[in-house]
């Protein structure tokens, strides 16, 4: 696969990953505890994919590691407010599991292309 098909593939990947986590905010129940773990996971979850396009226009080698990182912090903090909606039963941990292994995915796609670019460096 040729660097821009990959980068378009990333890109329909991390936007896919935000639809799942704007439709699993959408199915939590009207409590004030699943609205609060709701909103955190999907602030993180759907900014993913934006600093990943940031990078994608990024100026320089540090420009791109910078908000690769970005979206690492993102996805890690997505993967925290998935398992707090598992934990404290807000959802089962059917409904979470795909999004799990996805961010899962994810982090070692970006972790991947951050090494590589500081390997240049």
């Amino acid at each position: 696969m040729m660097a821009t098909e990959y980068k378009q593939d990333l890109k329909a990947r991390t936007r896919e990953f935000a639809l799942q986590i704007v439709n699993l905010y959408t199915t939590l129940p009207k409590t004030t505890e699943a609205q609060v773990l709701g909103k955190q996971v999907l602030r993180s979850g759907t900014s993913v994919g934006a600093h990943y396009r940031e990078a994608c226009r990024a100026k320089s080698n540090a420009d791109f590691i910078s908000k690769m990182e970005g979206g690492l912090q993102e996805l890690e903090e997505t993967l925290y407010w998935l398992e707090l909606l598992t934990h404290a039963k807000v959802v089962t941990a059917q409904k979470t599991q795909s999004l799990l292994r996805e961010s899962d995915e994810l982090i070692a796609i970006f972790v991947t292309m951050v090494k590589k670019v500081k390997a240049k460096q």
